[in-house]
């Protein structure tokens, strides 16, 4: 009985953000019962989609004992530079007027010139932390700041608008009829990423350097290279986010995604990635994005102020590392 009690005990601490949210949810479907709506949850799985790209892409870092606060502010870019190459022809406020319709393909062209802008901010980044020894919180927090100014000088902070329909039907087009592109990239998405993590031997190279970096570096594993490709890899997902994220919202600005990095931290933390390393899953990634998601449309709901709505983000982000720190605690 004492056991039973200890591991109930335990299970509510460290899920209790978990069961905290998902009692919220059942509040808030009774006070509003839009909320259960079909509308309201096709709204929501819309919205962690591309969140949980971004949250993918920040998972490896933290598995790894690392962290990408850069993360946000390059789906920030990514958005804009999706957004000045893919306006209408005719559009007024077009950002390069003499710039053709290519046509369709031109899209996945511009798909491929964000991954690879991104990709390169993600290789300063890992070569920073894994050749210079710079912290990952500190070099990403510089990242975050060049990658801003850089957004800034090319837009010079101008609202982006007016996308021809072959881009925004990326995430708003179904397939069949019903099924979300935008839940088809992400479905795709999460195994390859679930494949990496648990069928390579990258995969394999990332849970032990999280667990522990020197004994995987004498066991023969190359923990810069390894880093190196993890924040690239990392920084071509938040491209693919940002690339989404634009093509959803019809439009963009460097502001677009301000914040997201802490968002994704804190979805994979309170879905098992641990800031400690070495430990997390996709499925958690997963749960983590979604339970994020459905806190703030619940403080949406139920009509809080979104000065509070931003308290209470940050306070579930708090506990969350509190608790993943707790549990490291308790295994050492």
């Amino acid at each position: 009985m004492t056991a039973k009690k200890i591991n109930l005990k335990d299970f509510l601490i460290n899920n209790g953000i978990i069961v905290v949210l998902v009692l919220l949810a059942i509040l808030t479907a009774i006070k509003q019962p839009s909320f259960g709506s079909f509308d309201n949850l096709k709204n929501i799985a819309l919205n962690v989609a591309p969140r949980f790209i971004i949250a993918c892409g920040v998972s490896g870092c933290l598995i790894t004992r690392g962290t990408d606060l850069s993360a946000g502010r390059i789906v920030g870019l990514s958005a804009c530079l999706a957004g000045t190459l893919l306006q209408k022809p005719g559009y007024s406020g077009k950002f390069f007027p003499n710039l053709p319709d290519f046509g369709i393909w031109w899209v996945f062209v511009v798909l491929l010139i964000c991954i690879l802008v991104a990709a390169f901010f993600g290789l300063i980044n890992g070569l920073v932390i894994s050749y210079l020894q710079v912290p990952a919180f500190i070099g990403t927090l510089g990242m975050q700041l060049i990658v801003y100014g850089a957004c800034l000088v090319y837009t010079n902070a101008t609202p982006i608008g007016g996308y021809r329909p072959a881009y925004t039907e990326v995430a708003k087009g179904r397939l069949f009829g019903f099924i979300p592109y935008l839940f088809l990239i992400a479905l795709a998405v999460g195994l390859v990423i679930w494949f990496i993590y648990n069928k390579t031997p990258h995969g394999k190279y990332m849970y032990a350097i999280g667990g522990n970096e020197q004994a995987a570096e004498v066991s023969g594993v190359n923990t810069k290279k390894t880093k190196i490709i993890i924040y690239v890899t990392a920084a071509a997902l938040y491209a693919l986010g940002g690339f989404l994220v634009g093509a959803k919202s019809g439009g963009s600005s460097v502001n677009m995604g301000m914040g997201w990095e802490l968002e994704a931290i804190a979805a994979c933390t309170i879905g098992g990635v641990s800031v400690n390393g070495g430990i997390g899953k996709v499925s958690g990634v997963l749960i983590g994005v979604l339970v994020f998601e459905i806190l703030k449309t619940c403080l949406q709901y139920l009509g809080v102020n979104t000065n509070y709505q931003y308290i209470a983000q940050g306070i579930v982000i708090v506990v969350a590392i509190a608790l993943d720190i707790r549990k490291y605690i308790a295994k050492k």
